[in-house]
């Protein structure tokens, strides 16, 4: 890390001390222009990879995803079956590699632990009054911190929508911070819940601000509103890990997570990956998809590679 980049994270550093300080920050950070990110995003869209490119991609993308299950109606045996499919997704065939994590909740991370111990793949929890994050901040860091204490390596956190548009930064801010201490050493990513903030030019601020306050993933969406991932808002989201490490030297995660459901999607948000931030992100360290439905698709387009045939979408569990 240079000198300049050690001043500048130090300078960094320290705007979470006041509202006015922040405030001033974000707000002068440059302003997205609209047509030219969903123009970028559309042109990005039609790039295309071709047979062992693209079976390199689809196994990335197998490593990437959080297989996810987030539902009232979730069981013991049902996030047990996930944790073993997530260890296995294709059964039949040893070659395929492991998810990147299983995400649940707090309730059903000691079930997910037995199954994922002593594995490669990560358990991550949702926390912090997910998803509305409107809750008393002692709940949160309770939630938290059993999540952790049960065995989760990861936490996804939601930000305080209602506090961010009403431009109370600091509490955000200060909530992020709090959220980090409480979870240890489990990485934690910051949920912006993108489809509520509007404006491109608030996915920036709300980056920058979970970066400022220690995040170590910045995260779209928690998959409960209707509007979730796009292309667009996860180029704004993109550039900011990429501004961030090159002012401070730190990287940062990206999870898109809500509505990829394909192969095509999947490799689209790679190819955006690469043209965006560079290679350094296409790994599973810093970039995930948070997402049900596209491994079985992934797993499908990977038998058809392999063998030449289509084995149906009746061939894999459902998640």
């Amino acid at each position: 890390m240079t000198a300049t980049t050690t001043s500048a994270r130090s300078e960094l550093s320290e705007l979470g001390r006041s509202e006015t300080a922040l405030r001033t920050f974000l707000h002068g950070l440059p302003g997205v222009d609209q047509v030219g990110a969903e123009q970028r995003a559309a042109q990005l869209s039609t790039r295309s990879i071709k047979t062992t490119a693209k079976a390199q991609a689809i196994d990335l993308a197998i490593r990437m995803v959080d297989l996810t299950t987030l539902e009232g109606a979730d069981t013991p045996g049902k996030v047990r079956a996930l944790a073993a499919k997530a260890l296995r997704p294709d059964p039949a065939d040893p070659s395929c590699p492991h998810v990147g994590a299983v995400c649940v909740y707090p309730a059903m991370v000691p079930h997910v632990a037995e199954v994922l111990r002593g594995s490669a793949v990560h358990l991550a929890s949702v926390a912090t009054a997910f998803p509305s994050g409107q809750a008393p901040l002692e709940i949160k860091l309770a939630d938290t911190r059993a999540a952790v204490a049960a065995g989760a390596d990861e936490i996804d956190m939601v930000i305080n929508r209602g506090a961010f548009l009403a431009g109370r930064y600091k509490e955000v801010y200060d909530e992020i911070v709090a959220t980090k201490e409480a979870s240890g050493d489990a990485h934690l990513k910051v949920i912006l819940e993108t489809g509520e903030l509007a404006t491109y030019d608030n996915v920036r601020r709300a980056s920058w601000l979970a970066m400022l306050a220690g995040g170590d993933f910045i995260k779209t969406s928690t998959g409960k509103v209707p509007i979730a991932a796009t292309m667009p808002v996860s180029l704004v989201m993109l550039e900011a890990v990429r501004d961030f490490r090159e002012a401070t030297g730190r990287q940062v995660g990206v999870k898109p997570a809500g509505g990829i459901k394909t192969t095509k999607d999947a490799i689209k948000y790679l190819v955006m990956v690469n043209e965006t931030v560079g290679p350094d992100w296409l790994d599973p360290d810093w970039f995930r998809f948070g997402a049900s439905s596209l491994l079985n698709d992934l797993l499908m387009q990977r038998t058809k590679l392999t063998t030449g045939t289509y084995s149906g979408p009746d061939y894999f569990t459902l998640d």
